[in-house]
C-alpha cells in the first residue's frame, strides 16, 4: 500500500511542477505584455 502513496505522491509533483511551470511562462507573457504597454505609452506621452 505505501508504494501505491509514493507512486501518488509522484504523480501529484510532477503534476506541480508541470503547474508551475506554467505559470511561470504565463507570468513572462504577461510581464511582456506590460513592458510592451508602458513602451507605448512613453512614446505617446514623450511625443
Amino acid at each position: 500500500m505505501s508504494e501505491n502513496l509514493n507512486s501518488n505522491n509522484i504523480d501529484n509533483n510532477e503534476f506541480n511542477l508541470i503547474n508551475e511551470e506554467s505559470d511561470y511562462k504565463d507570468l513572462i507573457t504577461r510581464l511582456n505584455e506590460i513592458k510592451s504597454t508602458i513602451a507605448l505609452l512613453e512614446k505617446t506621452i514623450f511625443k
